[in-house]
């Protein structure tokens, strides 16, 4: 495991400050030394050096090197990223979930263990065997002409072992079309894209066919948040992007995510990131 770990992180070291698309598939992969922000899709990540905590919701976990998670549905994370040392930064490899895919997979998959609603997001260590197989996926860089074929077989043999394991039961409701998991996603990608204008919950409750308590209650379990947390939480994720990469003054910022008010923006700011807006753009920069 230790020699398929080093390998994985040597090719791994070839991607940029940010997700790098591999032209595999699906298949992404970061080397980062700075904070972990985001809105993270629905992925399977393995964390191959260093380590990070993520804030979702009122859970903060924490990942280190040789554990794997998954993210059911689309999810704004805060978090922070811990390098193992002097050029030895954060390194991690992702597959983007394919429902298609996962349900081929499902038809003799009769005793997949169930991971209980209240643990998602959690890490857990990835066994040689789904190892092995990420470190013939990531091989297949330096291997275009055989990809093709290749990776979409590695691809299944990666999900096999993720449902052979405790989060097999998190991919099988990614694969169904009517399960709870597909209903509030739908909710999430709404908010997502309207994030900016206040909205009511009892017309999301109705798009995903639930009562108001129904979907209050699903949308907690499976995004750790309530949706009003949901969208607030995308509008500061967003307006700290804006800050570093958009030369404007934080009101302004405000008023486009939405706010009415710049100070309720600086408070609600400072009370995620820890100081307020134009500080934490200065200390990034």
């Amino acid at each position: 495991m230790n020699r398929a770990m080093d390998e994985l992180r040597r090719i791994v070291m070839r991607a940029e400050d940010k997700w790098t698309d591999t032209g595999l598939p699906r298949v992404a992969m970061v080397r980062a030394e700075a904070c972990a922000n985001q809105v993270y899709q629905p992925m399977l990540h393995l964390v191959l050096q260093g380590s990070k905590t993520l804030s979702i919701g009122d859970q903060v976990l924490q990942y280190r090197p040789g554990s794997y998670f998954v993210v059911p549905v689309d999810v704004p994370a805060t978090g922070e990223i811990y390098p193992d040392g002097p050029d030895q930064p954060y390194l991690a490899i992702s597959l983007t979930l394919n429902p298609c895919v996962i349900a081929t997979l499902l038809t003799d998959q009769g005793n997949v263990r169930e991971q209980s609603l209240a643990k998602r997001f959690a890490a857990l260590p990835a066994s040689d065997e789904l190892i092995d197989a990420w470190l013939r996926m990531m091989r297949l860089l330096d291997r275009p002409d055989e990809a093709a074929v290749l990776a979409p077989m590695i691809e299944r043999e990666i999900l096999f072992r993720v449902l052979q394991g405790p989060l097999g039961g998190m991919l099988r409701e990614i694969a169904r079309p009517d399960g709870r998991l597909q209903q509030i996603r739908r909710a999430t990608q709404w908010i997502g894209e309207h994030y900016t204008k206040p909205f009511r919950v009892e017309p999301l409750a109705a798009m995903c066919d639930m009562s108001v308590a129904a979907f209050y209650r699903h949308f907690k379990i499976i995004t750790g948040m309530t949706p009003i947390q949901y969208q607030k939480r995308l509008r500061l994720i967003r307006a700290r992007w804006l800050l570093l990469f958009d030369p404007r003054d934080a009101a302004s910022i405000a008023f486009t995510m939405g706010y009415e008010s710049a100070s309720q923006f600086s408070r609600e700011y400072a009370r995620l990131f820890g100081m307020p807006p134009m500080r934490d753009a200065a200390r990034f920069r």
